[in-house]
């Protein structure tokens, strides 16, 4: 399996020729070096929550009419695309089949945002092997322990430095791929990573260093 990252929190997944995309955000696609056309072979399409750095509806009409790609989601972000002209399949808590991809899907509480209503958010396990807790580091996902890749928060107004990590060593993945760095500029981003490489590494836990768009890992 391949994972490419285009910006903050948008991934694609890609296995046996299948391309699963992940919340294309308008951080994604602000500076406009990544464009709807990137993801005009997409298959499915997940967005995990209402929030603008992850739902983007401009770029997901254009994207759902280049590729024709299922949306699936939970109700919330249902009943707003919806009234936009977009037809989805609603994910509940449960297991789904898309393509190559096994996804064991479930609510997540999304991190504490200032004056800021707390969406409703679904987090995933993909393939088994990959936890994709989105904007959440609650205690009940550090059940999910030894699992082989964790994508995770590294900057976000609702968390720090040592909040981030701290959960991280309380699920104990083998890798981490880091998401939700769109704030920041690539120097800052680069310092960031370094620290959190140096600091994971005293667990033996692989730290990518992967933040420009289109970069990929294969796990």
């Amino acid at each position: 399996m391949k994972i490419y990252k285009y910006l903050h929190s948008c991934l694609v997944f890609e296995q046996d020729g299948y391309k699963l995309l992940f919340d294309p955000g308008k951080f994604t696609f602000a500076e406009g070096e990544v464009k709807p056309e990137n993801f005009a072979d997409v298959n499915s399409i997940i967005i995990t929550h209402i929030h603008p750095d992850h739902l983007d509806l401009d770029n997901l009409k254009q994207i759902k009419a280049l590729s024709n790609a299922v949306i699936y989601t939970n109700s919330q972000v249902g009943e707003v695309i919806e009234k936009e002209g977009l037809d989805y399949s609603l994910i509940n808590e449960g297991t789904y089949n898309l393509g190559p991809f096994k996804l064991q899907a479930f609510e997540v509480q999304h991190e504490p945002l200032l004056d800021a209503p707390i969406p409703q958010m679904t987090g995933f396990i993909i393939n088994d092997h990959i936890l994709h807790p989105v904007d959440s580091m609650e205690t009940k996902l550090t059940e999910f322990t030894d699992i082989e890749l964790l994508i995770m928060v590294t900057m976000a107004p609702f968390a720090n430095e040592l909040r981030i990590a701290g959960f991280a060593d309380r699920v104990r993945p083998k890798q981490i791929l880091p998401v939700h760095d769109g704030y920041g500029k690539e120097f800052f981003v680069k310092q960031r990573y370094e620290n959190y490489a140096k600091h994971f590494q005293k667990s033996g836990i692989k730290f990518h260093h992967i933040y420009k768009a289109g970069d990929s890992i294969s796990i």
